[in-house]
């Protein structure tokens, strides 16, 4: 099974709504692999690993998050390259 990587920028209302801890759940429901963190422009970046169903699964749900988001857009850039942590972690803002 291969292994898909991607990158995250979801933008909207995404802070102060519990996006992070909401996608740290999500993630781990699909034991899915990487991090996010709330980025200084507002809006929440997360990148995600692991088999491709499921990341694709985790995109999606990213288009809706938690009950309070309202999400206006999800951008996705590929990931290959970057470095994945064992589990899934929520992170410091960037």
């Amino acid at each position: 099974m291969a292994e898909s990587r991607v990158r995250v920028v979801v933008r909207g209302r995404v802070q102060g709504v519990w996006y992070r801890g909401w996608t740290v759940d999500q993630a781990r429901s699909l034991r899915l692999r990487g991090w996010v963190r709330n980025r200084a422009d507002g809006s929440v970046e997360a990148l995600l690993a692991g088999p491709e169903a499921e990341v694709r699964e985790m995109v999606q749900r990213c288009h809706a998050g938690p009950p309070a988001a309202r999400v206006s857009e999800v951008e996705e850039h590929p990931a290959d390259r970057e470095p994945v942590p064992a589990g899934f972690d929520q992170r410091s803002t960037a």
